[in-house]
């Protein structure tokens, strides 16, 4: 399964791009200049993810992903939250 979505990172301001969910976890992906390069190819592995929660920014829906090391990204969501929360719940990742 793969799955596709259309976000923003939140870190120093909105960074565009977009998550995939897949059978190995979740990537979230970018090709702006702009973004530091350690986010434009942000694998998570789903072994190394603690947690998945939803929650808003303003009225927005977001998605914060809580990393076993500590380390937390949170997204807006643009499209489609509840979907990629199923997508993610179905797959077990963040249990």
């Amino acid at each position: 399964m793969k799955k596709s979505f259309v976000v923003s990172l939140v870190k120093n301001g909105l960074l565009g791009g977009g998550l995939v969910v897949d059978d190995d976890g979740i990537t979230y992906r970018t090709n702006k200049m702009t973004v530091p390069r350690e986010y434009r190819n942000l694998v998570m592995r789903s072994e190394d993810i603690a947690e998945v929660t939803e929650g808003r920014l303003l009225f927005l829906p977001t998605v914060t992903i809580a990393m076993e090391d500590g380390k937390e990204y949170k997204f807006l969501v643009f499209f489609n939250s509840k979907g990629l929360l199923e997508a993610v719940t179905s797959m077990g990742i963040g249990g």
